[in-house]
């Protein structure tokens, strides 16, 4: 009798143990699926830049949420000052090119993109950007022409790209073109829900474009609201109704312009409308653990710096110091060639530290997918 219940404590204890395996390999199958990727680009936005953010505000800036960090260093083929064309393109292809490219090789050779690979493999994907959609960095991700101003060429190969979600400028180049052609109904034919007016709410089961300027949005100082992060929630709710893993690239663009300027006041709006986009997507991957958060710039624009702030009294000429307060000086009105500043949040974060060129980023990305499979 005793060596029966010995035999059946053991047949138990096994078919307990099997069902705990099974359990923790379904939880490990669960944990499994393909990563999901964003790619937040400020272009322009060197290591000064994101300085601003601590120096001008209330808040603690979301960057500092972040504690694997590395370097890039941004130069082309052709040129130690690089652009976004070649700078956005070595992001995609994993390759370094010459300024001004769009998605192709050094020789001009077509390349295939970061977002074309994922989408050919069940991805969905997304651009969104404060200039035309056309532009050099979101270009970068889908076209092939061997010099950014192609914006009509790009136009047309976008309206056939079949990105899922789309958000920025650049009406004209689809709708008032040179060749006559319409592409918005180029895009509806290919089941897009089209808005040109507005943000307005993506539709489930179809793809989504809302190109709602001719050329680029108004800037933060010119009243553009909070089209970044409110374009970027909305993408990412539209990914999420569909249950696959995707790869979306958000740019904040106008950081590189205020640089262009010369412009304080608009550099640091821009730079803090960008760190207000950031805290929305880290809450996002904060709680979908199986997501990549890439955060980076293509250059430097200025040559900005952080400096001492004075006061010039009138009548004297007089420059006095105030302590309490600091300043943004720019050396330049082109871009520089300052090592670019990486943050990395979720899985395969660990991979961004060190110091490494710009088109290591696209390989980095695809070892945190293929480590997660």
């Amino acid at each position: 009798m005793m060596n029966s219940i010995k035999k059946s404590m053991a047949v138990l204890s096994a078919v307990l143990v099997n069902a705990c395996a099974v359990t923790v390999s379904a939880q490990e199958k669960q944990t499994e699926e393909p990563l999901s990727v964003i790619l937040m680009i400020g272009d322009g936005m060197g290591i000064p830049q994101v300085s601003s953010a601590f120096y001008f505000g209330e808040e603690t800036p979301n960057f500092e949420r972040f504690e694997e960090i590395g370097l890039h260093k941004s130069y082309s083929t052709s040129h130690m000052i690089t652009d976004s064309a070649a700078g956005a393109t070595a992001f995609s292809t994993g390759q370094k090119t010459y300024k001004r490219a769009i998605g192709v090789s050094k020789d001009t050779i077509p390349q295939e993109t970061i977002l074309e690979k994922l989408k050919n493999e069940g991805y969905q994907t997304g651009l969104i950007s404060l200039t035309s959609i056309t532009h050099a960095t979101p270009a970068s991700f889908y076209a092939h022409v061997k010099d950014r101003d192609l914006h009509e060429e790009i136009a047309e190969q976008l309206a056939t790209a079949d990105v899922d979600f789309l958000a920025g400028g650049g009406r004209k180049f689809f709708s008032q073109r040179t060749d006559g052609k319409k592409l918005f109904n180029t895009l509806l034919e290919r089941d897009y829900n089209l808005d040109t007016l507005k943000l307005s709410n993506s539709k489930v089961g179809m793809r989504n474009a809302f190109i709602i300027e001719d050329e680029g949005l108004p800037s933060k100082l010119e009243g553009r609201g909070d089209f970044l992060k409110e374009a970027s929630l909305e993408a990412l709710e539209y990914f999420g109704k569909a249950e696959k893993p995707f790869f979306l690239m958000i740019e904040g663009s106008y950081i590189d312009w205020g640089g262009h300027d010369r412009n304080p006041e608009m550099m640091i709006s821009e730079v803090a409308d960008f760190d207000k986009t950031l805290g929305a997507v880290l809450d996002y991957v904060e709680s979908h653990p199986n997501t990549l958060l890439v955060v980076t710039a293509d250059h430097e624009t200025g040559g900005a710096s952080i400096g001492k702030y004075y006061e010039l009294d009138a009548e004297t000429g007089k420059k006095t110091e105030i302590p309490e307060k600091v300043a943004v000086y720019f050396i330049t009105d082109q871009h520089s060639g300052e090592l670019i500043p990486v943050f990395a949040k979720g899985k395969g974060a660990e991979n961004f530290k060190g110091i490494y060129q710009n088109s290591a980023i696209y390989h980095k990305i695809l070892k945190a997918i293929h480590e997660n499979k």
